[in-house]
């Protein structure tokens, strides 16, 4: 027998108090954003590279064709 818990009660929502921003807090969300940009943009070259490795290989994942571009990949010399 399945059990599922109903809300008995709607609580309203609670907010917190704003926090004053600091000029450090300014800094440390700027590199947050520009750490992920790089990330994204990292990422996105490594799907187009993998993408351009399986058509040149017949548009198939394979095992082999996986070992190779981990290979490529983990081989790479670009950060």
């Amino acid at each position: 027998m399945a059990y599922a818990r109903i809300a008995d009660e709607l609580h309203p929502f609670v907010a917190t108090t704003a926090t004053r921003k600091t000029s450090r807090g300014f800094w440390r969300g700027f590199l947050s954003r520009l750490f992920d940009a790089m990330v994204e943009a990292r990422q996105r070259s490594a799907e187009r590279e993998i993408a351009a490795f399986l058509r040149g290989r017949g548009k198939y994942l394979t095992d082999d064709a996986e070992r190779e571009i981990e290979r490529i990949l983990s081989s790479s010399t670009r950060l």
